[in-house]
């Protein structure tokens, strides 16, 4: 670990604040328009007690339509804050959200433990995740069964009483009965096998910290690596393309200058999750690392010199910005953010209401500034690395706003391409360029576009595994519009500058890249708007209606 305190004494000045350790955050305010066109953002949706969701039950039509709807806000909040991936909590505490030849209905949805809520709520995540362009796993809480006479313990312990094991209150599955590894793998196989899954997310795969743990340390770690074995070998058989991910404890063990205090994954509970990324058993890790200053840090930078390749997006423990928690500043969670991007490792939140609900100005912050612009998830290349071939044609119809395309070829085992859109004010389009990135993981060869002559569009295809092939660039000979000329309004150092005549049926605006891509809201103000901040640009000004997108008033450059 020489390397890690090499870095960490570089790159990193601590001060030392009413005894505890700080970064100086000067070092990590970086410019988010680095951020990077592969990335994964995401966040955990808790369904357990409705924490996330849903938070009404689904007792009649009326009530399943409204669930739903509530499902719909929060997705599109995710999506307008840049949220790639939604780890949805599929498996709770031995009961589910969706019919199972396993497991009864977990009692979220419906009000009632074992009874359907009227649909499934897990179909239903996942064809909402994708039409926004989002992946969703289907997260699987592993070893937990949860009360001993609630309906996931009491239905597992009548079929496979000698898989379940109860300490204090709780049943658990044991993990040392090779027979559990073949439940959970049989578990993630229906998933994978029913549904449309981008991955599974495998959490507590871990022994309990309650667990008196008999055996040697290294026996226990091939106890919980044996299960691993089985669900990676049962998923991987039925959909390659499906990623396998989970969310071990925060630090992997002990570094040499810096002790985990007696809570890490390697020793107190047995994951040894670096070896599951080398040996190919997980594409991705999302350490829960839900702790600030050198006992964050630190064990970042050693999950970033340990992940043979693979993604590894640490979790952010936001909900301990909660001042009923231990009320953590935003600067907190802002510097961790920019540490993360710097070390190329993703980035996932815990939970998506405390993200959602913009706890101390959080939302905002990854929304307006961070996630400025959209991202890919990293290609899983080590299942699968053979890009597929562009689309070979192309049209772009910008008198009505739509864009077509045909012709890609899949060379991927997976059922069907996905598509990204680009564009640029220059000809030819750069997708390398995060900033031109408009549109992902579209289904459909056709999609609406802004009424904008300016632009330049380009498409690729997509494989399931993340594989991008190159770009079909728009047609020199595009049908264009033939409205006024563009409106380049008048600004000052701090203000777009509107006109006096004009009467305005919003107070607030919208600031949009070129392509469309929304950045911040504002407010009008004595027929002004005020631009302080804006790093340098050309940005559309756009009013805002009760369909979120109005009009656009204008065009304006910062200098």
């Amino acid at each position: 670990m020489k390397k890690v305190l090499f870095l960490i004494l570089t790159l990193f000045a601590i001060q030392t604040i009413k005894g505890q350790t700080s970064f100086n955050s000067a070092l990590f305010n970086f410019q988010s328009g680095l951020s990077p066109k592969r990335e994964v953002r995401a966040v955990w949706l808790t369904t357990i007690g409705g924490l996330d969701w849903p938070h009404n039950y689904a007792q009649n039509p009326a009530s399943i339509s409204k669930q739903k709807k509530e499902l719909q806000i929060i997705l599109d909040q995710l999506k307008a804050a840049g949220i790639n991936t939604v780890l949805f909590q599929t498996r709770i505490r031995g009961t589910v959200v969706y019919p199972s030849d396993y497991e009864p209905w977990d009692g979220c949805l419906s009000g009632v433990p074992n009874k359907s809520p009227g649909y499934d709520a897990l179909e239903f995540a996942i064809e909402e995740c994708h039409k926004r362009g989002m992946e969703i796993q289907a997260w699987i809480v592993t070893i937990p069964i949860g009360k001993w006479d609630h309906a996931g313990c009491k239905n597992l312990r009548n079929r496979y009483p000698s898989l379940v094991k109860k300490i204090g209150e709780e049943g658990f599955m044991d993990m040392e009965n090779p027979q559990t590894a073949q439940y959970l793998a049989n578990i993630c196989g229906e998933i994978t096998n029913k549904y449309d899954i981008d991955g599974i997310h495998l959490d507590y795969i871990r022994y309990p910290e309650t667990w008196n743990i008999k055996v040697s340390r290294e026996t226990g770690r091939n106890h919980i690596t044996n299960i691993v074995k089985a669900i990676s070998s049962k998923v991987y058989g039925l959909k390659p393309w499906v990623k396998m991910s989970c969310s071990p404890i925060g630090k992997f063990n002990d570094l040499s200058r810096y002790w985990s205090h007696g809570w890490n994954a390697y020793h107190k509970v047995c994951q040894d999750a670096q070896l599951w990324l080398k040996d190919n058993l997980m594409d991705e890790l999302y350490p829960m690392m839900y702790f600030k200053g050198n006992q964050f840090y630190p064990f970042a930078i050693d999950w970033a010199e340990n992940n043979y390749g693979k993604t590894i997006a640490p979790g952010l423990g936001i909900y301990f910005m909660d001042p009923k928690e231990k009320n953590w500043s935003l600067e907190t969670i802002t510097q961790e953010l920019n540490v993360l991007r710097q070390y190329h490792l993703g980035n996932a939140y815990f939970r998506s209401k405390f993200f959602t609900d913009n706890l101390k100005g959080l939302y905002s912050f990854v929304a307006n500034d961070y996630n400025r612009y959209p991202a890919l998830i990293p290609a899983i290349i080590w299942r699968h690395s053979v890009a597929p071939s562009a689309p070979q044609t192309i049209n772009v119809d910008k008198v009505n706003g739509k864009i077509s395309w045909s012709g890609a070829k899949d060379n991927s085992n997976a059922p069907y391409l996905l598509y990204n859109i680009y564009a640029d004010n220059k000809f030819p389009v750069d997708i390398n360029n995060p900033g031109n990135l408009v549109q992902t993981r579209l289904k459909e060869e056709t999609t609406t576009i802004p009424n904008n002559d300016k632009l330049f569009y380009a498409v690729t295809a997509m494989d399931r595994y993340g594989n991008e092939s190159n770009a079909i660039q728009e047609k020199k000979n595009s049908i264009y519009t033939v409205e006024a000329p563009l409106l380049w309004l008048n600004t000052n150092e701090n203000s777009v500058l509107l006109s006096q005549d004009m009467q305005y049926t919003s107070s607030l605006v919208a600031i949009e890249t070129l392509q469309g891509t929304p950045l911040y809201t504002r407010s009008i103000k004595d027929n002004k708007v005020n631009i302080k901040g804006i790093p340098q640009g050309e940005y559309v000004l756009r009013t805002i209606n009760k369909h979120n997108k109005g009009s656009i008033i204008g065009y304006f450059r910062t200098k």
